[in-house]
């Protein structure tokens, strides 16, 4: 996107802060149409930046995972290890709860991309993201011995996929969350 003129830009980033909560309310079957609309632009533009629904669900996927990274890597050196996984996993059951599908997507991403491809796919980022974060709390004890992020990762997984059709799913899935940190913190939950 660095050649792109500025209104591209705009319209992209529009488009997709647009398409994330559409997705969030409508699901993966959200409509194109109403996303531009929403955003203020005509069909045209929508296609020039999503070619076709999955161009789309991929960018709004790959930015929502892109942010849970970054949040990982902020909390990488929290002084209070417990509490930076728990903020993360929090962060990450709120993203698989609100973004419908993205917990499908999560499930499925690496089992249908071929070895290369591998380690860009949605769990493969989120498990070298958050790997840190676990191997830090167990060091300092607040983590069960034998967890894994990929372990937590499938509860997280588990728990969107589970609630997806709950009135208020990130709620719910937050509840499910909280219940579940009782099993794999020796640490009573003060989250």
């Amino acid at each position: 996107m660095p050649g792109q003129r500025a209104d591209a830009r705009r319209n992209y980033a529009l488009l997709l802060a647009v398409a994330e909560e559409e997705i969030a309310r409508y699901g993966a079957e959200a409509s194109m149409e109403q996303i531009g609309r929403r955003a203020g632009v005509g069909s045209g533009t929508v296609r020039r930046h999503f070619p076709n629904r999955h161009a789309l669900l991929e960018a709004v996927f790959r930015a929502r995972i892109e942010t849970l990274r970054d949040h990982a890597r902020d909390l990488a050196d929290s002084s209070d290890a417990r509490t930076a996984l728990l903020t993360w996993l929090g962060a990450v059951t709120a993203s698989t709860a609100t973004i419908r599908g993205l917990a499908v997507a999560l499930a499925r991403s690496c089992a249908t991309e071929p070895g290369a491809a591998h380690a860009h796919c949605a769990s493969a980022q989120l498990t070298e993201a958050g790997d840190p974060l676990v191997r830090r709390a167990a060091q300092d004890g607040a983590v069960a011995a034998g967890v894994t992020i990929t372990d937590l990762l499938t509860l997280v997984t588990g728990l969107a996929l589970a609630t997806e059709h709950h009135p208020d799913p990130a709620a719910e899935t937050d509840r499910l969350l909280n219940l579940a940190i009782e099993g794999i913190s020796p640490t009573p939950q003060t989250r």
